[in-house]
Formats: C-alpha cells, sequence, structure tokens
C-alpha cells in the first residue's frame, strides 16, 4: 500500500505528525522528497546536523525515527533546502519575499546560492568548495534539470522498490510519501492508494488515482506552470470520500507515533478503508 500526504494549510498543517502516527498504524516507511528549514527560525535542528557534516531537518528525522527499519533522515528525503531570514522587499532567487535561499543538499551533492550569505559553519563542514554556484533563476533552472530531476526520479525509485522489498516485513506494512508545505505533488511517477489533505483540526481522505488526474488537471496554471501544483486548486477538482476531525494534541502527544497512532485512529480508519477499496 502506498499513500501521499499532503498539506490544506502552507505552514504547520500537521502532515509529519499525521504521517508519525500512520507508520505506527502501518509499520511503514515514510518519505519525504523534498524539505527545508531556516537558519535562523530552525536554529536547533541545524546546528543538531551541521555539526555532524550534514544536512536534515527535523521532518525527515522524525519520519527516520518513526519508520519501520533502520534509516538516516537523508535516506527518506534526498533534497534539502537551507533559508535565512532576508529583510527587505527584495523577493530573492527564488521568489520567497523576506526569505533567502542559502544552499541545496541534492542526495550528497550541495548547490549554493551565490549571493547567499553561507553560515561559517555551514562552510566549515560541508563540502561546499567544489558545488555549483549559482547566480540566477536561469542558472538554478539548469542545475534543477541536471541534479534535482534525475534525483527525484531515482528517489521513485527506491520508493517502488521498498515498497515491492516490503521492508518493515510484515504484510501490514505501507509507504507513505509527505508533501512539503501546501504542494500537492511532492513527487511525480508514483501511484497512490489514497491520499490525506491534512490541516489543523480536520483530515480529508481522497481516492489516489482521483487526485491524481485532478493534479494532471490543475496543473499548468499560471501560479506556478508545470511544477508545481498546490493542494487547494486540486481539492477544488475533486471530492473527498471521507472527512474526519483531528483532536489537538500535546506537545509531548505529537513527539509519540503510537499516542498520535491512538488519537487520530478514527481518522486513519477512513483513510485505510478508501485504500482498500
Amino acid at each position: 500500500m502506498r499513500l501521499l500526504v499532503t498539506g490544506g494549510a502552507r505552514v504547520d498543517a500537521g502532515k509529519t505528525t499525521f504521517t508519525t502516527g500512520l507508520l505506527d498504524r502501518r509499520d511503514g516507511v515514510g518519505f519525504k522528497p523534498r524539505a527545508g528549514n531556516d537558519y535562523w527560525f530552525d536554529h536547533d535542528d541545524y546546528r543538531r546536523a551541521i555539526e555532524e557534516g550534514r544536512l536534515y531537518g527535523k521532518d525527515a528525522k522524525r519520519l527516520a525515527d518513526a519508520s519501520a527499519g533502520s534509516f538516516a533522515p537523508e535516506d527518506l528525503n534526498p533534497v534539502h533546502r537551507l533559508w535565512r531570514p532576508s529583510p527587505g522587499p527584495d523577493t530573492g532567487l527564488v521568489g520567497q519575499a523576506h526569505r533567502e535561499f542559502v544552499l541545496d543538499r541534492v542526495v550528497e551533492s550541495f548547490v549554493v546560492n551565490a549571493s547567499a550569505d553561507v553560515p561559517d559553519a555551514a562552510r566549515r563542514t560541508l563540502p561546499l568548495d567544489d558545488a555549483p554556484e549559482v547566480e540566477s533563476v536561469a542558472e538554478l533552472d539548469d542545475v534543477t534539470r541536471r541534479l534535482h530531476l534525475p534525483a527525484f526520479e531515482g528517489f521513485a525509485d527506491r520508493i517502488r522498490a521498498v515498497g515491492r522489498d516490503d521492508a518493515s516485513g510484515t504484510p501490514d506494512g505501507a509507504t507513505v510519501v509527505e508533501s512539503y508545505a501546501d504542494v500537492a505533488l511532492p513527487i511525480r511517477g508514483l501511484s497512490f492508494d489514497a491520499v490525506a489533505v491534512v490541516e489543523p483540526g480536520r483530515v480529508r481522505a481522497y481516492d489516489g488515482d482521483r487526485f491524481l488526474k485532478a493534479c494532471e488537471v490543475a496543473g499548468g496554471s499560471p501560479r506556478d506552470g508545470q511544477l508545481e501544483v498546490h493542494t487547494d486548486e486540486v481539492t477544488d477538482l475533486a471530492d473527498p470520500k471521507a472527512t474526519v476531525s483531528l483532536p489537538a494534541l500535546a506537545d509531548a502527544d505529537r513527539d509519540d507515533p503510537a499516542t498520535v497512532a491512538r488519537a487520530y485512529e478514527p481518522a486513519y480508519d477512513e483513510l485505510l478503508a478508501v485504500a482498500e477499496k
């Protein structure tokens, strides 16, 4: 079984909490094709990784900890972007107001924004000396075609392989792919049995094939072209099979996948019923 978890809200939708509970429920393996964190707002997470000469975020680590089997965060997250605040009206290289793209980790390679202020610790501990530096959107697009897209294609193959191998060793195992921000589909070339659209207070469960067809119809909008489709554009075109309320959880409960699995049991029941039809 392969499931997709995506967010109905751009920030703090609750995707990772929902995913970790689902992994506990199904003894599964979780994947996050794209992730990112902020040097300022996620500084503890940044420091924890960079002091080991690595770059990953807390979401990927939570998925690794909750997954059946032994995985490093990087095993489950091939592309990670480091941001930092950028005061002023300039939207920067990738069009994010007040936010500056610093560098990307693409599997084991790195891409650096030539105009960004790269933190000293990142310069010291990451292998950035030979990393390509980009100065324009055109250059970033070129590097994306050469590095990012092949990485995603290889990662889709890896997700399919884990599903075939049943890495959890039990017939109840599942692979779960978590999206980022409010992007409906974080990786191309995969089918899904069901899709969970998570937002504070509720989850909506969709048939996987219908959700992907809605993604195809919504793709190519003036907002983002063919590269990214946002969840609200897709849910406008597809009806959920079920809508279930999600209770608010204390911090300690959100950090424990087994507790999440119990608290969200009715939601998981409905999602899995959609997947098994």
